[in-house]
């Protein structure tokens, strides 16, 4: 493991840290610049905070203090059933293992909490290709839509058994 991995913190987190706020509205932005407003899957901070969602933050120190490097989060969809939700890294952090870390984390997680399968939905656009890169190497596989998606020409839906 690389340094960088070694003092990664990945905590579950309560959404009230500003930071998290701007990095999550980072991401929907890079949603709706590759994907039409109907495509756009990815949740703002007021669904983030719902019932059934639960949260986590990566972080690495820093000589000014903890900087956040990545969030992932599950979203229960039945008992046996979670969804991959909010899955990114900082630009400037990407390419050194930081999501593969957090991945495994949300996929024990899942274990964790009783589910067998998690799912998620992601774009086939190039944009998307290293996330679909780690999720195939993952053991996720291509589905059809799960949950209340439809078909989309934007989405590309994953899952896999735990």
């Amino acid at each position: 493991m690389n340094a960088v991995l070694q003092d990664l913190h990945i905590r579950l987190d309560d959404l009230s840290d500003p930071r998290i706020e701007a990095f999550m509205q980072e991401h929907l932005q890079d949603m709706y610049a590759t994907s039409p407003p109907e495509s756009v899957h990815a949740l703002d901070m007021d669904q983030l905070r719902q019932r059934g969602i639960a949260f986590w933050s990566a972080w690495l120190p820093d000589a000014g203090g903890d900087v956040l490097v990545g969030t992932g989060a599950l979203k229960r969809l039945d008992a046996a059933h979670a969804e991959l939700k909010s899955m990114r890294t900082s630009a400037h952090h990407r390419g050194r293992g930081i999501a593969r870390q957090l991945l495994n984390h949300l996929l024990q997680e899942a274990r964790t909490r009783g589910h067998t399968q998690v799912s998620l939905e992601t774009g086939p656009q190039p944009f998307f290709a290293p996330a679909r890169k780690l999720y195939f190497q993952h053991g996720f596989v291509e589905c059809g839509p799960f949950a209340d998606y439809r078909l989309d020409p934007y989405s590309f839906f994953m899952t896999r058994p735990l």
